[in-house]
C-alpha cells in the first residue's frame, strides 16, 4: 500500500529531483498544495499505467452491462449480420455498377 505525502509547489519547484525520488522509491503520492489547498497529485509511471489499465477495465465492464441490459430489452429488434450487412453491399454494388 503507497503512502500520501503532502508538500508544497514550493517544494516541487526547489526540491524537485527529491520529490521525484520520494515517489519512485517509497512508492507515495504526492499532494502538491497551493496556499494550503491540495492542487494536484503526483504518482510514479507505473501507478499511473495501473490505473489507465484500471479505468480501462471499469469501462469495459460498464459497456458489458450495458450491452446485457439491452440484450435482455424485448422492445429491441434483432438483426443477423447478414441482414445487417446485405443493405451495405447492395449499395456498394450499386455504385460500382454505375
Amino acid at each position: 500500500m503507497s503512502k500520501t505525502q503532502v508538500r508544497p509547489s514550493r517544494d516541487l519547484r526547489n526540491n524537485y529531483a527529491d520529490v521525484v525520488k520520494s515517489i519512485k522509491q517509497d512508492n507515495s503520492h504526492v499532494i502538491i498544495t497551493n496556499k494550503g489547498v491540495g492542487e494536484i497529485v503526483l504518482i510514479s509511471m507505473d501507478e499511473y499505467a495501473d490505473f489507465e489499465e484500471f479505468q480501462h477495465h471499469r469501462f469495459i465492464y460498464n459497456e458489458l452491462q450495458k450491452s446485457k441490459a439491452l440484450e435482455n430489452d424485448p422492445n429491441i429488434k434483432r438483426v443477423s449480420q447478414d441482414e445487417m450487412v446485405a443493405p451495405l453491399m447492395e449499395q456498394r454494388r450499386a455504385r460500382n455498377n454505375v
